[in-house]
């Protein structure tokens, strides 16, 4: 079922973007479906390269140079790419939700942010299997394939559904997490984990989770998450209850009413 992307706030900036990312997803649709003949590079311990990857970003970097030569990128394979417009960055994440897209379950999605002035202006988060675009533009709020979304609006955390990201191997922290988890599954109604950073911080601004946190994260895996949960009423910040997530890479998420309660229980 196909809908408008941008029904009430679009804007060409948005529609430049829903653009790379849609076009970048119908790649990745077409490779998921013929997995076992995908080439896999070993990147480090349980983090994958693969030839998809390197594809969906190509496109995306193609599209949106094309539509604003002049501004940069910070991209997960490329790097940073300096543009003269030093104002205006592209974040992208061609395929967050790789171990998922390898092993043939379908919950991975493309991730575009622009940050104007050192801030995240504008973010849209494509799910290709399901055919859901998330954005958000900032000021003018967060929509979900031309809908607009809002976080929960619950306030008690035994109602609460919170989503994570369990470290693997080659990363710190596992004693830390567990004792994160312990404590969060003791007081709420339970706890998902999907293995797609950029579609927990979607489904919390669409109100389906209450709240999410994890560690270590890159720029790319939480930019455009950042904009949409923003502009759909939620509150994001670090572990310390700042405004450096993104710079940090530790995020804790929620809607306005539990967020200072889900911060006491990961900070106990």
């Amino acid at each position: 079922m196909k809908f408008s992307r941008t029904t009430g706030a679009g804007s060409a900036l948005i529609n430049v973007m829903i653009a790379a990312a849609e076009k970048a997803g119908r790649s990745l649709v077409r490779s998921f479906g013929e997995i076992e003949k995908l080439q896999v590079a070993r990147k480090g311990p349980a983090d994958f390269v693969t030839e998809a990857d390197r594809r969906s970003e190509e496109i995306i970097y193609t599209e949106l140079q094309k539509a604003r030569p002049k501004y940069g990128f910070l991209m997960e394979e490329r790097g940073a790419v300096l543009g003269e417009d030093i104002s205006n960055t592209w974040i992208v994440d061609p395929l967050d939700g790789t171990l998922n897209f390898l092993h043939g379950i379908p919950h991975f999605c493309v991730s575009v942010a622009l940050e104007r002035d050192k801030k995240i202006f504008a973010g849209v988060i494509y799910e290709p299997i399901s055919d859901q675009m998330f954005w958000a533009e900032s000021g003018k709020g967060a929509f979900l394939n031309g809908q607009r979304i809002r976080v929960s609006s619950r306030r008690k955390l035994t109602d609460s559904v919170f989503a994570t990201g369990i470290p693997f191997i080659g990363r710190e922290g596992h004693a830390e997490f567990l004792k994160e988890l312990e404590s969060v599954m003791a007081v709420t109604a339970g706890v998902r984990r999907f293995g797609s950073a950029a579609l927990d911080l979607a489904y919390l601004a669409a109100g389906r989770y209450e709240g999410y946190w994890e560690r270590n994260l890159n720029s790319w895996d939480i930019a455009a998450g950042l904009a949409i949960v923003r502009e759909a009423g939620g509150f994001v910040s670090d572990f310390n209850g700042n405004d450096k997530a993104l710079k940090s890479g530790d995020i804790v998420a929620a809607n306005i009413e539990l967020h200072s309660q889900f911060l006491k229980i990961l900070n106990p």
